[in-house]
């Protein structure tokens, strides 16, 4: 009978009911126990404001006491000092910077297969913000302001996109790997084969339906109407009839679209490279890639390795040399050194007009965003650059007039998608915690 009674309590799930009440007086033990360490951490922050001789007895006892908590509280402050410092840009001094080129000069001459791995800094001479500088995008929206889009399609390649395609014409450049999205480099005149843009080509879309992938190179950002996980454009594919979608690797995504992420192509000369050369890139995304570090063979047998960056990056202490100094100003003297001749970026000659897939009747009024269009060389180029900076010195006018409604620089619309929704999560997550300590 109590064997019935027992089986009928089980499936009824009466039998659980003390099961469940223990997890909860748990969890709100837990939180009573949260609360209360937070408090305690409240009342520790408010006397270590104060000086020394400032605090009574009864605090140098509350410390006394706390002892554990005051040590956790000043190991998060010196690692947010630690943090704060490493996002400082610092300059070498111009004497410095020339002894540290022609190191690099020598280096790239020794070299039988250099390869360049570069970043959202190779980039800012043509008025594209990067990522994590100090009015970066990802800066920018980890402080709370907003970030205007716009098109970069005005945007033309810098003396170092043109650099880096002289650097590989003269065969002392086998191959270069970009995180950016700006399609300037290919616009330099890179061909796609020595290049590798992993994160993807904002002027192109491709159809993953068709065997091979049928890629279409346009002359206007195809992203317009995508987002994270959201990638199709609002254009078919002239074989299958299938959606496009766009190249963008968003933050937290992972992609499988052959070109113009070229990855084959990456880990190839990653393999063969006895020198790798990071320009304008913090390295704290492309330091997970390992394929491209070599990170299965003991470190002698690595390539030799030289950092381009005005910031700290994770890759400095494993750098044979470390050059503080602003991408342009470095592929300058390094031109000098190699007594090479850069050429101007000439609007009219640029790849794309001759790489695009020319728009079917229909598709012309598939968007919205600036078509790219033939004009003068270095007119126009410097006239967006001037625009840029002059919205930006508006921005930060703004900023020290006190308007609530700061915002950031201007920015094409795949910027920091991926980030704005990492942002949303860990507000949602940080709002439901709030009303968890209040139960």
């Amino acid at each position: 009978m109590s064997h019935a009674v027992q089986s009928s309590d089980v499936r009824s799930g009466t039998g659980s009911r003390p099961v469940r009440s223990c997890i909860s007086l748990a969890r709100i033990h837990g939180f009573s126990a949260k609360n209360e360490r937070k408090q305690k951490e409240k009342q520790v922050k408010q006397i270590l404001k104060k000086a020394e001789n400032e605090r009574t007895e009864d605090e140098i006892q509350t410390l006394e006491d706390l002892i554990e908590i005051v040590q956790e509280l000043q190991k998060r402050a010196r690692r947010r000092e630690k943090v704060k410092a490493q996002q400082q840009e610092t300059e070498d001094s111009p004497d410095v910077l020339d002894d540290k080129v022609k190191k690099l000069a020598l280096l790239l001459r020794e070299s039988n297969h250099a390869v360049f791995y570069t970043g959202a800094g190779v980039s800012t001479a043509a008025a594209i913000p990067d990522y994590r500088g100090p009015n970066g995008v990802w800066t920018l929206l980890q402080q709370g302001k907003q970030v205007e889009s716009t098109s970069i399609v005005d945007a033309c390649p810098t003396l170092t996109h043109m650099g880096i395609y002289k650097l590989h014409q003269e065969g002392l450049v086998k191959h270069v790997v970009s995180q950016n999205c700006d399609g300037l480099h290919l616009r330099s005149g890179l061909p796609q084969n020595s290049l590798s843009e992993i994160h993807g080509n904002m002027f192109i879309e491709v159809c993953r339906n068709c065997t091979p992938e049928e890629q279409y190179i346009r002359t206007f950002d195809v992203t317009e109407n995508t987002s994270l996980h959201r990638h199709q454009t609002s254009r078919k594919c002239h074989r299958c009839r299938k959606p496009l979608t766009d190249t963008i690797v968003h933050f937290g995504e992972k992609s499988s679209v052959k070109f113009p992420l070229n990855w084959e192509g990456a880990k190839l000369n990653a393999e063969a490279a006895d020198l790798i050369v990071c320009m304008g890139s913090s390295l704290k995304v492309l330091r997970r890639y390992s394929c491209l570090w070599r990170m299965n063979q003991p470190l002698q047998r690595r390539p030799k390795l030289c950092v381009i960056n005005l910031q700290w990056t994770p890759k400095d202490g494993q750098a044979v040399l470390k050059i503080s100094g602003r991408c342009d100003d470095v592929m300058q003297r390094l031109a000098s050194q190699l007594n090479l001749q850069i050429q101007e970026y000439s609007k009219p000659k640029d790849p794309l007009f001759n790489l695009a897939t020319p728009l079917r009747k229909k598709e012309t009024e598939s968007f919205s965003t600036k078509q790219l269009s033939v004009g003068t060389s270095l007119e126009e180029c410097l006239l967006h650059t001037e625009d840029e900076k002059k919205h930006d010195q508006e921005r930060k006018q703004t900023d020290l007039e006190g308007d609530e409604t700061k915002s950031g620089p201007l920015q094409p619309g795949w910027f920091g998608k991926g980030l704005r929704r990492r942002s949303q999560s860990n507000k949602r997550r940080r709002r439901l915690s709030k009303i968890k300590d209040e139960l």
